[in-house]
């Protein structure tokens, strides 16, 4: 693994890849790359017009599909489009937004980064399971060391809300989901990944206040620390193409603090670790969606 940069994912002809939040960042620059590499990729945007802009940018074969996480409708729409994959990136996500609900009722970062990855992961599963080593890559993020579950209260509606709290709290429970999916799945490898401290779109959906304090300290410690969107999608892309990626594991940069570098074995908290609350999740999570997936 040491170094690994793009130059290293082998050919992906034939496969077919779906990254959702494709239109921009992390996820634009991932589909770019997959695409180059042979692969097909259909680019799961919120926006058609602005997936669609994306999607010029790209060189080889690719498509955008119409996907709102906040939405499981949408949800449940975009993934019956989808006959096989080999590859789910569940890289979209939104950060430190003030306090909402998404098209379901949930509170909207715990909907859209979690609930709405998780549903479309299990309604995927039948198109994934008709590929040979399919894999589940979902990208979760430094902040989920400050994560704690609720299960009494996911969604907020009990206790005072909280920006980072509620994000934090939606990336631990990437990381819960990723490794409960592939202790429970035989057909499909499930692995995590963390872009570190990368410069991206995502400060955009921030409440202005906690933007605007975001952008005094990271304007000035962002040339230390932070690093380009193409390091930044490093990870993912081992987690989704490296045939030495292991189920479970969790992926990030290799620099100080996991902030930047090239991908290797990241650091998970022991709230992540804990098996017990990653199975009271998955139970959560049918329970909150509706959805009973084909899985023990």
């Amino acid at each position: 693994m040491s170094r690994w940069t793009e130059a290293d994912i082998p050919d992906q002809t034939g496969r077919t890849v779906l990254v959702t939040g494709a239109n921009s960042g992390l996820g634009l620059r991932t589909a770019q790359v997959l695409a180059t590499k042979g692969a097909h990729v259909i680019m799961g945007c919120r926006s058609v017009q602005r997936g669609e802009a994306a999607r010029r940018t790209v060189r080889g074969s690719a498509q955008v599909l119409e996907l709102d996480l906040a939405h499981l409708g949408s949800v449940r729409s975009a993934a019956e489009k989808v006959e096989s994959l080999d590859v789910l990136i569940n890289n979209a996500g939104i950060m430190a937004v003030p306090y909402g609900q998404t098209a379901d009722g949930f509170e909207r970062q715990f909907g859209t980064n979690h609930l709405g990855h998780a549903a479309l992961t299990w309604l995927l599963l039948p198109a994934l399971k008709q590929r040979a080593g399919a894999r589940v890559v979902t990208v979760s993020s430094l902040m989920h060391q400050y994560g704690h579950m609720d299960f009494d209260d996911p969604n907020w509606e009990r206790r005072s809300y909280s920006l980072r709290g509620s994000y934090s709290q939606s990336k631990l429970a990437n990381i819960l989901f990723a490794r409960e999916l592939d202790r429970r799945s035989p057909d499909v490898t499930s692995i995590a990944a963390h872009p570190g401290m990368t410069a991206t779109e995502l400060t955009n959906n921030m409440a202005d206040a906690h933007k605007s304090l975001v952008m005094r300290i990271g304007g000035k410690i962002s040339h230390l620390f932070s690093q380009s969107v193409e390091m930044g999608a490093l990870p993912q892309l081992y987690a989704a193409t490296s045939p030495e990626a292991r189920g479970g594991q969790y992926y990030g940069p290799d620099g100080f603090n996991g902030m930047r570098g090239h991908p290797t074995v990241a650091r998970m908290t022991a709230a992540a670790r804990d098996d017990l609350a990653a199975n009271r999740l998955w139970e959560l999570t049918t329970k909150l969606t509706g959805i009973t997936p084909d899985l023990p």
